[in-house]
């Protein structure tokens, strides 16, 4: 895509962001094109990238939104959450942070001695959000802030003040999907990573190389499906750049309700997925290991569903490949396993899942249509997925 149409892009974006979206731009311009003109409700979508099902909030993370001020609430267009685990005390940087609300949210579960950066393409955003800084930090009882929020865009990280290695995990929802150069904000991220740091992000996947009419179509571009990757493009870009394997940790489908939509989109299908990207040291092939939970993470104290393929209950030994071993071993989860040669028997796990009882799912769209059978008539208020999934909307 050449560099007057990313100019374009990056402008209609600013111009354009949705109340509907949490968004890299900020998402309370309601005045111009797509968004302003076309979309005043719910019902004006024409497709369901922004209301796929999601998982069930965690009760610990419904109680910090409490705390959040209601204008920062409001201003919040968005309505799922992107929020891994392990958070006390880490650095975190959120792309994307509109208003803040999920900074706010985020500072309290790192605690005084962690830190929150929220950086927004959109100054208007910036400032909102850093005019509460006091109210929160009053409220959640913090005696310096632990939030810093910077004017930026999430292409150009460096140059908006973002140090490099210095954050332990980078959250984003939606938001990567809107820039052109997607390979240039991932590298940015993974300069800004600490070495055992993450990049946890939902956003929107197509199920093939994304035609350049599609790309074009402001209608598309808009409801998140022009700007999406190729899944399969993810990994590769993400060894390009020294990520490991992008690690699947839910998916939805995304339906079109517009007949004319659907006969420019042809064969292209959509998912709304959420990946782990983790940047790890070279230390060299890890071998496979059993793996034995604590417990004890916040949130997650008997059972950590890791991603789509490995979840781990205390104390109950799983036998994980060697990609999976490195991350557990190299990351903040180091802390909370236990690790035995293969075959290994342990008191206190009575239990062991093999590798071979199952496959790993690396595909968004397997992963998706099996969920899709899965899962309840009516889903819950969602934690997970792309753009936000507001009931009341």
């Amino acid at each position: 895509m050449s560099a007057p149409r990313d100019a374009e892009i990056h402008k209609d974006v600013q111009a354009t962001t949705p109340v509907l979206f949490l968004l890299a731009s900020g998402p309370w311009l309601l005045h111009q094109n797509y968004y302003g003109n076309v979309l005043k409700t719910f019902a004006d979508l024409q497709t369901n990238a922004c209301v796929t099902p999601a998982t069930l909030v965690p009760k610990y993370i419904r109680e910090t939104l409490k705390n959040v001020h209601e204008d920062v609430t409001s201003r919040y267009y968005g309505c799922g959450l992107v929020v891994p685990e392990r958070l006390e005390n880490c650095q975190i940087l959120d792309l994307g942070c509109g208003s803040g609300r999920d900074c706010y949210m985020l500072s309290q579960l790192v605690g005084e001695k962690g830190h929150v950066t929220g950086i927004d393409m959109t100054k208007a955003q910036v400032e909102v959000a850093k005019t509460f800084l006091e109210y929160h930090m009053k409220k959640f009882g913090f005696q310096a802030p632990n939030v810093t929020f910077i004017h930026g865009c999430i292409e150009k990280l460096a140059e908006a003040g973002a140090h490099q290695e210095s954050y332990d995990i980078a959250v984003s929802n939606c938001v990567i999907n809107l820039v052109p150069n997607k390979e240039q904000v991932l590298r940015e991220v993974y300069n800004t990573l600490k070495y055992g740091g993450e990049l946890y992000f939902s956003d929107v996947y197509a199920n093939l190389e994304v035609p350049e009419d599609i790309k074009l179509h402001k209608v598309l571009w808009g409801e998140c499906l022009g700007g999406a990757l190729y899944w399969k493009d993810l990994a590769i870009i993400a060894q390009k750049i020294g990520f490991c394997p992008p690690r699947l940790v839910t998916a939805s489908l995304i339906t079109v309700q517009n007949k004319e939509l659907e006969s420019v989109l042809g064969d292209c299908r959509f998912v709304s997925a959420t990946f782990r990207l983790f940047k790890l040291p070279k230390t060299g092939q890890t071998k496979r290991c059993q793996a034995v939970y604590k417990g004890g993470i916040t949130g997650h104290e008997k059972e950590l569903i890791f991603d789509a393929n490995f979840t781990f209950k205390e104390g109950e030994a799983v036998e994980v490949d060697g990609d999976t071993a490195a991350v557990l071993k190299n990351s903040r989860f180091a802390q909370d396993f236990l690790f035995t040669p293969v075959g290994a028997l342990l008191p206190a796990a009575p239990s062991c899942s093999g590798l071979e009882s199952k496959d790993i799912i690396t595909d968004p769209f397997k992963l998706a249509e099996e969920s899709d059978k899965a899962k309840p008539r009516h889903a819950p208020d969602g934690a997970g997925g792309c753009c936000g999934k507001k009931k009341s909307c």
